[in-house]
């Protein structure tokens, strides 16, 4: 194929091909090559052109099927996990991470935080002792009206039910609301 077949003798990156030649390459080679070039460049375009009409199909056929984009997505990331677990890194971790557990120094720390949960839990315990033992002070008093209002009782059953969350019940402690008028404190 000659020059005159492309109606240009500009390659695609607008340089004159009759310019300065790379070293070793002649004026014949550089067409040659400026041919295969154009050629390649065109069967993009075109390859380019037949995935958007095949994604358009593809997504029609989804369509007809039923198949929403929240399923694909679900679909893609169930995909995308099961590759994950199937990694070499994946595994490697995960037997690391087994190994780790098994190991002795694990096993300490775990004691100690667990340790250090429960006397958390105690120091909780004590403040709220403390916090329940105030109010019932404050109730007892004679010339307050305050524990027998609604705004204390209010406060004091949200008090208990965050001593709930928090704590749980005890196992002397009976079953009832933590929110019923009848307050421990």
């Amino acid at each position: 194929m000659d020059s005159s077949e492309h109606g240009s003798s500009k390659s695609s990156t607008g340089e004159a091909s009759a310019g300065t030649l790379p070293p070793g390459l002649t004026e014949e080679e550089a067409e040659e090559i400026q041919v295969e070039l154009t050629k390649v460049e065109d069967e993009i375009q075109t390859l380019r052109q037949v995935i958007v009409v095949k994604e358009r199909h593809a997504a029609e056929l989804k369509r007809r099927l039923g198949i929403g984009p929240l399923s694909e997505i679900k679909q893609n990331l169930t995909k995308g996990w099961h590759e994950v677990q199937c990694s070499n890194a994946y595994l490697t971790a995960s037997a690391t991470l087994e190994e780790i557990g098994r190991s002795d120094a694990y096993k300490r720390t775990q004691e100690t935080l667990s340790q250090a949960g429960h006397m958390t839990s105690a120091a909780f315990s004590s403040v709220g002792s403390a916090i329940r033992n105030r109010f019932g002070e404050m109730r007892a008093l004679p010339y307050s009206n305050s524990g027998n209002s609604p705004s204390f009782k209010s406060f004091e059953d949200k008090v208990e039910n965050m001593k709930y969350k928090v704590m749980g019940r005890s196992n002397g402690e009976s079953d009832h609301s933590p929110t019923s008028n009848n307050a421990p404190f």
